[in-house]
């Protein structure tokens, strides 16, 4: 199999879990995937990307913590949320959401089971760990843009390893109670976090795979 081949298989074998199993996933293999994520590129090699990783206790008093504040906070993240989904993002934004709450038995219109199901984000889906993912606020957007690349870096090697993953923007949205809850400094911005383990399979939950956009919707080719 070329090194192409090899890329490709990780590509399409990777996915959005969103039922783990309790087992934990042993240090030395985080270490193995971060080891390999962070040879990504990043401007001028800054490479902005900051992990706190709970594992144990920490986890559960995390999730436990993040749960009860997530059902009655305000939304507040520290990079602003997009505007909208106009066109086919919304179009595929709404597939990807029906396909799930297909899988675990929600039917259409039903707000308080989808409610309840997006609520999961904040159980972290039941993983054993979550990475926080920061970035410095001074490097803006491209920092952000950059750390983006290791959050994909990060999900293709834990795959190569066994270890599923879900990268979630929900929990960034309290970026104040988890800058407090983990002392993070103000100086740098919660972008994201990535809850990872390893999956449970026979959940519903884990069913689908969501549809991509082919290689001609995507590039624009010009000659002259």
């Amino acid at each position: 199999m070329s090194d192409l081949e090899t890329l490709q298989a990780l590509l399409e074998a990777r996915f959005s879990c969103r039922a783990y199993r309790s087992d934990p996933v042993e240090d030395e293999v985080i270490r193995a995937i971060v080891d390999a994520a962070r040879h990504v590129p990043s401007w001028c090699n800054a490479q902005p990307w900051q992990l706190l990783i709970t594992r144990g206790e920490a986890t559960d008093t995390f999730r436990d913590a993040l749960y009860a504040t997530a059902q009655s906070t305000v939304p507040t993240p520290d990079l602003p949320w997009p505007e909208g989904y106009p066109g086919i993002y919304g179009d595929r934004r709404r597939a990807c959401g029906f396909q799930l709450y297909d899988a675990v038995g929600i039917a259409k219109g039903d707000r308080a089971a989808s409610a309840m199901q997006m609520m999961e984000n904040y159980r972290l889906f039941g993983a054993p760990h979550v990475a926080i993912v920061t970035a410095p606020t001074a490097l803006g957007p491209y920092g952000a843009m950059d750390t983006g690349g290791f959050v994909t870096a990060f999900c293709l090697a834990a795959q190569a390893q066994g270890v599923a993953t879900i990268p979630q923007a929900a929990i960034a949205a309290q970026a104040p109670f988890v800058r407090q809850h983990f002392d993070i400094a103000e100086d740098r911005m919660i972008l994201c976090a990535i809850s990872f383990g390893y999956a449970d399979m026979d959940h519903p939950a884990n069913g689908f795979r969501t549809g991509r956009a082919a290689v001609s919707d995507i590039i624009d080719w010009r000659d002259t």
